[in-house]
């Protein structure tokens, strides 16, 4: 996608976080690539190339700054698009699909030719769109983010070459070495040693590493962990209280398990990630859904300035500047505890959600997935599919429901076990459709529309989902009725799922 180099100039002389990731600026007096929010002297307009992507920009053989660091920029490019596009914008939107899942390690150790499938499209198009929107071809893509992986651990960890490697995505060391030494000029060993030299800090127990995530600031963690807490699956998430709260969890991830934590960063533009090293080897992807749990991609800026425009809306955005939409880990784990959550309290709800974890969820082994920094009430890795679909009517029931809602969630566990609904299981069979979503899994007996709003909104990350129905939005928006609130929503869109979290945030 064209930049405007005058418009990109004048937010890097502001140093503008508002477009911190939205671009890249290569400086041909050093060689170097900067965010544009790089605390560096300014250079000459003359001197500033503008790039889309980290890779674009290093493939006009530009390397990454040392001081500002491209790799901790956030992702406004694969943040979520509203599902009511035009036809013209439909190719911008693949391709900024197609970057997020190269993001998130969709080309490492597969062929070009698969993502295009998944994404219902030729492999010669999607590498016609990619390089057109985002300035790089998709391959490109991939070993760019590898790079910038590997830069980020030799810089924040101790961990060793191999590990860094292969936890990058790399399929070898060899191939590793190769590609940093003839992209980065620079050998791994000789940017560890000159990380060393900048940072004192203590390193990480061997057990578990901490890396930093960047956000566009205002970033509003506060409210993300009072919404985790009371919307928790309990054994399997927690919230650690205290005046910088941490969100704690366990992890099943292709076969690897293990548990996370985050909590804010130093800076008001990142949050710290800190994962079991048994995770290692799906770092990039794990990572990815930990930008969609906490919606780090979102741009603060652009929707508030428009549901400021709503008096109604006005106060709960200028009181929370950042508020987000929480995302999803697991979207199975999410659509159950939505299903849990039809017709009962959010309290009543997480009830129920730990003692469904504590009959069908698998227990931590006693030699421990734990970290020592990890809460004590972590009791179980998350709930699957697969053991769901095999639990008996009576034990699910049991817990504490009507047997027609037990009788739902085996059913929806065995459709998704049999990948009826790959974006509930992880996978992709094409760009995300909220509308046919929606419309598929309410057709589930048991779902209803409000469930299948409230999944859209959080696990397929529509920025425009609106649980219409809820009775908490219509009495926040002054007890009117979910068809006047279906109305009176209209005037926030493209963003009625964060017009929804400032309603009920207005209530508490």
């Amino acid at each position: 996608m064209p930049l405007d180099a005058a418009q990109c100039y004048q937010a890097l002389t502001a140093r503008d976080a508002r477009f911190d990731g939205a671009f890249f600026v290569g400086v041909t007096s050093t060689g170097i690539y900067c965010r544009p929010v790089c605390p560096a002297r300014t250079p000459r307009a003359d001197r500033c190339r503008f790039f889309a992507s980290a890779a674009a920009a290093e493939r006009r053989n530009f390397r990454p700054c040392l001081r500002c660091r491209p790799e901790l920029a956030p992702h406004p490019a694969s943040a979520a698009v509203p599902d009511n596009i035009a036809p013209v914008d439909v190719v911008t939107v693949r391709a900024r699909i197609a970057g997020a899942r190269i993001a998130s390690g969709a080309l490492d150790g597969r062929a070009l030719d698969e993502l295009a499938t998944e994404l219902g499209v030729t492999a010669r198009h999607l590498r016609r769109i990619v390089e057109r929107e985002l300035g790089a071809s998709p391959i490109a893509l991939a070993q760019t983010r590898r790079l910038l992986t590997a830069k980020q651990l030799l810089t924040d960890t101790a961990l060793p070459m191999t590990q860094v490697a292969l936890a990058s995505g790399f399929q070898s060391v060899r191939r590793f070495n190769a590609l940093f030494r003839a992209r980065y000029r620079l050998a791994p060993g000789a940017l560890r040693r000159s990380a060393a030299q900048r940072s004192r800090e203590p390193e990480s127990p061997a057990d578990r590493i901490t890396l930093s995530l960047g956000v566009q600031p205002p970033f509003d963690w506060l409210s993300l962990c009072e919404f985790f807490r009371t919307h928790a699956m309990p054994g399997v998430e927690a919230v650690r209280s205290g005046t910088t709260p941490e969100y704690w969890r366990t992890v099943h991830l292709d076969g690897h398990n293990g548990v996370l934590g985050i909590r804010a960063g130093a800076g008001a533009a990142t949050v710290q990630v800190e994962l079991s090293a048994s995770l290692l080897p799906v770092l990039v992807p794990l990572l990815a859904r930990v930008r969609h749990l906490l919606d780090l991609d979102a741009t603060p800026s652009i929707i508030a300035s428009q549901l400021r425009e709503d008096v109604m809306l006005r106060t709960s955005v200028d009181a929370k500047p950042g508020l987000r939409v929480p995302g999803s880990l697991d979207a199975f784990e999410l659509a159950v505890r939505a299903v849990l959550g039809q017709q009962v309290s959010v309290r009543g709800a997480t009830t129920l959600a730990g003692r469904l974890v504590a009959v069908i969820a698998e227990p931590l082994p006693a030699n421990g997935e734990i970290t020592t920094a990890a809460p004590l009430s972590l009791s179980h890795r998350p709930l699957t599919a697969e053991r769901l679909a095999d639990a008996s009517l009576d034990s699910v029931a049991a817990v504490g429901m009507p047997r027609t809602r037990a009788a739902c969630l085996i059913n929806l566990a065995r459709v998704v076990a049999q990948g009826e609904f790959p974006l509930l299981s992880g996978a992709l069979s094409g760009p995300p459709s909220a509308h046919a979503f929606e419309a598929h899994f309410t057709a589930l007996p048991g779902i209803g529309r409000w469930t299948s709003q409230y999944v859209s909104m959080r696990a397929l990350r529509s920025p425009d989902a609106f649980p219409d129905g809820d009775l908490a939005l219509c009495k926040a928006a002054g007890g009117v009725t979910p068809a006047q609130l279906r109305r009176l929503a209209e005037q926030w869109r493209p963003w009625r799922a964060y017009a929804a979290m400032h309603l009920w945030a207005s209530l508490s």
